[in-house]
């Protein structure tokens, strides 16, 4: 049987959006490779969509996409739209899926942060903010899919090691030292 806590979700998002942002404002400039920076408004959109989904994912998708575009120099609107998308397309499998799964949200998190770099960069190119093709593809998408992946894996560890029972988001979902009566313990 699963209880739905949602005091304890919505603290769980509030404090890993409050993680998220401070890194995409502090860290995600300071650390590159080319022109290529981690982007943590498509991790944070991530970790809502495999373990929430539907209507919550998109909606937290767009509002951490709006965000980064607020954050950047680019146009406002496409990161939101490509984050929205990238949360429906992940978060169409179900809740709670990165409870277990490490290969398996790495990898297609991994897929879905080559598609969305692509597409940002690529419209970079098309509104004159990048000089050519060559420069859209080695020098920002492959480094920022590249660092964004990095910068995954330790809230994918984290949420895979959680065992909490449902959609939780909670920073803590790992169950306390007290005891269950449903303990399978001593048997």
């Amino acid at each position: 049987m699963q209880v739905a806590d949602k005091n304890r979700d919505r603290r769980g998002t509030l404090i890993l959006a409050i993680v998220c942002a401070v890194c995409q404002l502090a860290l995600a400039p300071n650390i590159g490779i080319g022109n290529g920076r981690a982007n943590f408004a498509l991790i944070f959109t991530a970790c809502v969509a495999f373990n929430v989904g539907g209507k919550r994912g998109v909606l937290a998708g767009f509002f951490a996409g709006l965000f980064f575009d607020l954050s950047t120099t680019g146009p406002v609107g496409l990161m939101a739209g490509c984050c929205a998308a990238a949360a429906y397309l992940m978060g169409q499998e179900g809740r709670n899926r990165m409870a277990g799964e490490f290969g398996a949200t790495v990898a297609e998190f991994s897929v879905a942060t080559l598609v969305v770099s692509l597409i940002y960069h690529f419209a970079m190119l098309v509104v004159g903010q990048s000089s050519s093709l060559l420069d859209v593809l080695v020098l920002r998408t492959l480094p920022t899919a590249l660092l964004t992946i990095i910068a995954f894996l330790p809230f994918a560890w984290f949420y895979s090691r959680s065992t909490g029972g449902g959609p939780s988001l909670s920073m803590g979902g790992r169950h306390r030292g007290g005891g269950s009566h449903l303990s399978t313990r001593g048997l």
